[in-house]
């Protein structure tokens, strides 16, 4: 597991039904590439995010699959329709098999 990894999310607290909301999420994690070598020339371990989800209510809404180019701490900000009240799931895989997760709920009012 990559130390020091945080995931944020920044998602509307509400919205009107059929609403099209703008998410913005970034993970904290130095994605390492598996192509460094340490102060004692050994190779550093390739870690990197190689997968982010969004789902809401169940419903995938995003899925993106990631290539060790990708920079450091991964970006990304979408659209999402919201047809009622529910929670938005993200989920980003690790090469190391660590799976961090958010999540945010979403009224319709």
């Amino acid at each position: 597991m990559a130390e020091g990894v945080k995931p944020r999310v920044k998602a509307p607290k509400s919205a009107s039904a059929g609403e099209v909301v703008t998410i913005k999420t970034l993970i904290s994690h130095p994605m390492e590439s598996g192509q460094r070598k340490d102060s004692d020339g050994n190779k550093i371990p390739r870690s990197i995010i190689n997968r982010f989800t969004a789902e809401f209510n169940g419903t995938s809404v995003i899925d993106v699959t990631m290539e060790p180019a990708i920079s450091t701490n991964p970006y990304f900000e979408f659209d999402a329709k919201v047809p009622e009240s529910g929670e938005f799931k993200f989920t980003w895989y690790d090469d190391d098999g660590s799976v961090y997760e958010d999540s945010k709920p979403v009224t319709v009012g």
